[in-house]
């Protein structure tokens, strides 16, 4: 029988989890790691490393390795500030849709979408090894709850591509309270507060006889502990005198490493050593206090106050009135946080569950609430973000679904033409709090046409609004006279359309074998690299310990390994290695032999053995 598993797809981050009997638990990778860094490396030829493994590429080429994707996920470039402050990546020119950047040393582009796909390609075996019983059988992904359509879609999309049915997308927060709920057996009202890598949600959950209703949510999509680490790099390079427009990508991505640094470095002391990195290529080291970082951030911080007090004010409740505060994220790890919350809310956060994988546990719950039905007595009540609505005349906004509302939720409302004989309607989908349509996202446009040419205000056109479990939004609309129809599932702009998606699962099935292949070919060339870059300077160093006709069948064979590389077979590499290392085989001996005399030379016996 096969398992559901629940996916934390994190900005800075990502983990997966399932249930095991009754309690939820977090799968660990071979290296016995739960978090997976949310970065992928495109190399040329195809090449593509996740996790850990990019990282290690990340300085060397950061261009080509893209980390936290997840701040771009339904957005286009002229949308916000994505490519203020320190950016490593090149973006393509501006299309007509969600953000791509080149890589692969502009051998080709990807999208955010296609870049979370790797991250939960990854996550997906890594569960099946665990699991070890029939398929992967479906999947809830975490979002942010302040994400809205187009982020969610972009979502659900990557979830297809990485070849997983996603069975819902739950709200991080929700998510949480999920798990500190099923473990704690509580009841009573909490906030959620989350702060994690790329994005801040802070929900209000009144929890009680197994029913998680969400009452309010807020937060800001553009905040979050790549935003502190940024900020704190650009003030140590002011402050150091660096001018960080003159830095390269290399540089810039080590002095944002080292702002991360010495952001945990500073929860537990109260001064630390940063190196930062020059144009020049040197360096320049400064101290750092835990006063400092705390002036640097408290602007960031107080951001998370607004949303959080607007979330209280919506659920109509004061702090005194909550029972406790839930803290999510890695950044809620900060004392400066920890003391923040505390008197935001007037209360001791809670920190029972490890901030970093409390989403992914909540979601393996909710992943086997929906596949096995594990749990009936639990209820979940999630909300929409944001107001959904229509465009009327004059560029009014009117809301037919509200921001909060419990989902799935639906709501109608007529409409009637404006002009004698009009045999059409157009219908402008937006989402947004604002009053004018200039200020909301555009979700989708449609049209009802065949319309009877009746006097202005005789029509009269229902229009429903309906929104799934997962926050996808469908809109119909509908003239009562005639029972005249048309409906829309809004697919945001900057999603990837079902033929893109059915397109890049299809060249994946097609193209399988010569990936492979291509993949053999590049490990093999790795490896050649790596034996030949020891080999050769070791023969500069100790030829002494060789005869000259030992010494000239290495040089050959190593010749020959070099030679080969430059085909397209993977074997002939193999098997120049596989000769290589029988005549090299005496010389690392000989080798060893020299070192364990230079060790021991002139020391007893009793020397050496202690």
């Amino acid at each position: 029988m096969g398992r559901a598993i629940g996916i934390d797809l994190g900005t800075t981050k990502s983990l997966v989890a399932y249930v095991e009997g009754s309690s939820p638990r977090v799968i660990l990778d071979a290296n016995d790691k739960a978090l997976l860094p949310s970065i992928v490396h495109f190399g040329k030829g195809g090449v593509v490393k996740v996790g850990w493994d990019a990282r290690e590429l990340q300085a060397d080429a950061p261009s080509d390795t893209i980390a936290s994707a997840k701040r771009w996920m339904g957005r286009g470039l002229k949308e916000g500030d994505l490519v203020e402050g320190l950016s490593t990546y090149t973006f393509a020119p501006e299309q007509q849709g969600m953000v791509q950047f080149v890589v692969a040393g502009g051998e080709r582009t990807v999208t955010p979408v296609e870049v979370a796909a790797e991250i939960l390609k990854v996550l997906k075996d890594r569960a099946k090894k665990k699991i070890g019983e029939g398929d992967i059988e479906g999947v809830v992904l975490t979002v942010p709850a302040y994400f809205d359509d187009a982020q969610r879609q972009a979502t659900k999309d990557a979830g297809k591509l990485a070849g997983l049915e996603v069975l819902r997308l739950l709200n991080e927060p929700t998510a949480a309270a999920l798990a500190y709920g099923l473990d704690t057996k509580a009841e009573g009202t909490f906030a959620v507060y989350d702060l994690g890598g790329g994005t801040f949600d802070v929900s209000i959950l009144k929890l009680k006889d197994g029913v998680f209703e969400v009452l309010s949510t807020a937060g800001d999509t553009r905040l979050g502990g790549d935003d502190i680490d940024r900020a704190v790099a650009e003030w140590l390079l002011r402050e150091a005198g660096i001018d960080a427009k003159k830095l390269g990508p290399r540089e810039v991505l080590a002095a944002v490493d080292a702002a991360s640094k010495a952001k945990i470095d500073l929860s537990l002391r109260e001064r630390v050593l940063v190196k930062l990195p020059t144009a020049e290529g040197g360096a320049k080291t400064r101290e750092f206090s835990r006063d400092e970082f705390e002036r640097v951030v408290k602007p960031l911080v107080e951001r998370t106050g607004e949303p959080s007090r607007r979330a209280l004010a919506d659920a109509k409740l004061a702090p005194d009135q909550l029972t406790g505060v839930i803290l999510v994220g890695g950044s809620t790890r900060s004392p400066y946080v920890k003391k923040f919350v505390k008197e935001l809310f007037g209360k001791e956060p809670l920190g029972d569950i490890d901030p970093e994988k409390v989403v992914a546990l909540g979601a393996a719950i909710q992943a086997d609430l929906l596949h096995r039905g594990g749990r009936s007595d639990v209820l979940l009540l999630d909300v929409i973000p944001l107001s959904l609505g229509l465009e009327t005349m004059g560029g009014i906004v009117d809301k037919i679904i509200f921001r909060n509302s419990t989902i799935p939720a639906s709501a109608r409302q007529e409409y009637t033409t404006f002009a004698d004989g009009q045999t059409g309607l157009d219908l402008h989908v937006v989402q947004g709090e604002r009053e004018l349509v200039d200020d909301c996202r555009s979700l989708a446009r449609f049209k009802l046409s065949g319309l009877p040419p009746l006097p202005a205000g005789m029509a009269r056109v229902e229009v429903s609004f309906v929104v799934d479990a997962d926050g996808i939004l469908k809109v119909a609309a509908r003239e009562i006279h005639t029972g005249l129809e048309t409906f829309v599932e809004v697919k945001p702009t900057y999603g990837l359309s079902d033929a893109q998606i059915e397109k890049m699962l299809q060249d994946s099935i097609e193209h399988a074998e010569a990936d492979v292949t291509k993949r053999m070919l590049l490990e093999a060339r790795t490896e050649a690299d790596r034996v030949l870059n020891a080999l050769e300077p070791a023969l500069e160093r100790d030829s002494d310990v060789l005869p000259p006709a030992d010494r000239e069948r290495i040089v050959k064979a190593a010749a020959n390994v070099r030679a080969v590389m430059k085909g397209d077979q993977h074997r002939p590499i193999l098997e120049a290695l596989e000769k290589l290392d029988a005549e090299s085989a005496e010389f690392a001996k000989q080798r060893m032999d020299k070192a364990i005399h230079a060790a021991v030379a002139g020391k007893r016996i009793d020397d050496v053995a202690t």
